[in-house]
Protein backbone atom coordinates (compact mmCIF):
# COMPACT_ATOMS: atom_id res chain seq x y z
CA UNK A 1 0.00 0.00 0.00
CA UNK A 2 1.51 2.98 -0.82
CA UNK A 3 1.91 6.03 1.51
CA UNK A 4 2.47 9.74 0.49
CA UNK A 5 3.74 12.56 2.96
CA UNK A 6 3.69 16.14 1.81
CA UNK A 7 6.57 18.51 3.31
CA UNK A 8 7.93 21.85 2.30
CA UNK A 9 4.90 23.80 3.88
CA UNK A 10 5.51 27.03 6.20
CA UNK A 11 4.64 30.35 6.84
CA UNK A 12 5.48 33.21 3.54
CA UNK A 13 4.64 36.64 2.97
CA UNK A 14 2.76 37.70 0.24
CA UNK A 15 4.86 37.24 -2.58
CA UNK A 16 6.91 35.18 -1.50
CA UNK A 17 7.81 31.08 -2.59
CA UNK A 18 7.50 27.72 -1.37
CA UNK A 19 8.42 24.66 -2.74
CA UNK A 20 6.20 21.35 -1.48
CA UNK A 21 7.14 17.79 -1.86
CA UNK A 22 5.26 14.57 -2.09
CA UNK A 23 7.39 11.77 -1.14
CA UNK A 24 5.80 7.84 -1.78
CA UNK A 25 6.32 5.07 -0.10
CA UNK A 26 5.74 1.31 0.18
CA UNK A 27 5.36 1.04 -3.77
CA UNK A 28 6.53 3.16 -6.88
CA UNK A 29 4.10 5.44 -7.92
CA UNK A 30 6.24 5.51 -11.44
CA UNK A 31 2.58 4.63 -13.47
CA UNK A 32 0.74 6.73 -12.23
CA UNK A 33 -0.66 10.18 -12.24
CA UNK A 34 -0.31 12.64 -9.44
CA UNK A 35 -2.16 15.73 -7.78
CA UNK A 36 -2.11 18.66 -5.59
CA UNK A 37 -5.15 19.61 -3.80
CA UNK A 38 -5.33 22.30 -1.32
CA UNK A 39 -8.07 22.57 1.43
CA UNK A 40 -9.11 26.56 3.09
CA UNK A 41 -10.54 26.62 6.80
CA UNK A 42 -14.34 26.42 6.13
CA UNK A 43 -14.10 25.50 2.68
CA UNK A 44 -13.84 22.17 0.65
CA UNK A 45 -11.01 20.50 -0.45
CA UNK A 46 -10.48 21.62 -4.72
CA UNK A 47 -8.07 20.41 -7.13
CA UNK A 48 -4.59 22.49 -7.37
CA UNK A 49 -2.70 21.06 -9.93
CA UNK A 50 -1.74 17.74 -11.90
CA UNK A 51 1.01 15.50 -13.98
CA UNK A 52 0.63 12.54 -15.80
CA UNK A 53 3.06 9.68 -14.43
CA UNK A 54 5.31 10.43 -17.28
CA UNK A 55 5.49 14.29 -16.88
CA UNK A 56 4.44 14.77 -19.93
CA UNK A 57 1.17 16.43 -19.51
CA UNK A 58 0.24 18.68 -16.62
CA UNK A 59 -2.79 20.43 -15.70
CA UNK A 60 -3.96 23.58 -13.20
CA UNK A 61 -6.79 25.19 -11.73
CA UNK A 62 -7.12 28.67 -12.90
CA UNK A 63 -6.29 30.17 -9.63
CA UNK A 64 -3.04 29.36 -9.54
CA UNK A 65 -1.56 29.30 -13.64
CA UNK A 66 1.32 31.31 -14.26
CA UNK A 67 2.20 31.02 -10.66
CA UNK A 68 2.56 27.26 -9.48
CA UNK A 69 4.46 24.47 -11.48
CA UNK A 70 4.43 20.74 -10.88
CA UNK A 71 6.74 18.41 -11.58
CA UNK A 72 7.71 15.05 -10.56
CA UNK A 73 11.17 12.76 -10.64
CA UNK A 74 10.36 9.11 -10.72
CA UNK A 75 13.63 7.98 -9.60
CA UNK A 76 13.21 9.57 -6.28
CA UNK A 77 9.27 8.94 -6.17
CA UNK A 78 8.37 12.04 -5.64
CA UNK A 79 6.25 14.73 -7.47
CA UNK A 80 6.90 18.89 -6.10
CA UNK A 81 4.84 21.93 -6.22
CA UNK A 82 5.96 24.85 -6.97
CA UNK A 83 4.76 27.67 -5.39
CA UNK A 84 5.59 31.45 -6.69
CA UNK A 85 4.00 34.96 -5.92
CA UNK A 86 1.75 33.47 -2.98
CA UNK A 87 -0.98 35.30 -2.21
CA UNK A 88 -3.31 35.45 1.04
CA UNK A 89 -5.77 33.35 -0.67
CA UNK A 90 -3.61 30.09 -1.09
CA UNK A 91 -3.06 29.61 2.46
CA UNK A 92 -4.25 25.95 3.30
CA UNK A 93 -3.46 22.71 3.95
CA UNK A 94 -1.96 21.15 0.40
CA UNK A 95 -2.51 17.33 0.43
CA UNK A 96 -1.02 15.39 -2.45
CA UNK A 97 -3.25 11.73 -3.85
CA UNK A 98 -2.52 9.39 -6.87
CA UNK A 99 -4.93 9.67 -9.77
CA UNK A 100 -5.84 6.06 -9.45
CA UNK A 101 -7.61 5.55 -12.85
CA UNK A 102 -5.20 7.37 -15.08
CA UNK A 103 -8.03 9.75 -15.67
CA UNK A 104 -6.44 12.98 -14.28
CA UNK A 105 -9.89 13.97 -13.75
CA UNK A 106 -9.77 15.39 -9.55
CA UNK A 107 -12.68 13.31 -8.59
CA UNK A 108 -10.46 10.02 -9.46
CA UNK A 109 -7.39 10.99 -6.90
CA UNK A 110 -7.19 9.31 -3.41
CA UNK A 111 -4.72 7.44 -1.01
CA UNK A 112 -4.28 11.40 0.29
CA UNK A 113 -1.32 12.34 2.16
CA UNK A 114 -1.76 13.82 5.42
CA UNK A 115 -1.26 17.30 3.88
CA UNK A 116 1.15 20.01 5.02
CA UNK A 117 0.21 23.53 5.67
CA UNK A 118 0.57 26.63 3.83
CA UNK A 119 -0.11 29.85 5.06
CA UNK A 120 0.40 33.65 2.94
CA UNK A 121 0.77 36.41 5.24
CA UNK A 122 -0.27 39.65 3.63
Amino acid sequence: QVRLVESGGGLVHTGGSLRLSCAASGRTVNNYGMGWFRQAPGKEREFVSAITWNGGSTSYADSVKGRFTISRDNAKNTVYLQMNSLKPEDTAVYYCALDLRGSMRPWDFGSWGQGTQVTVSS
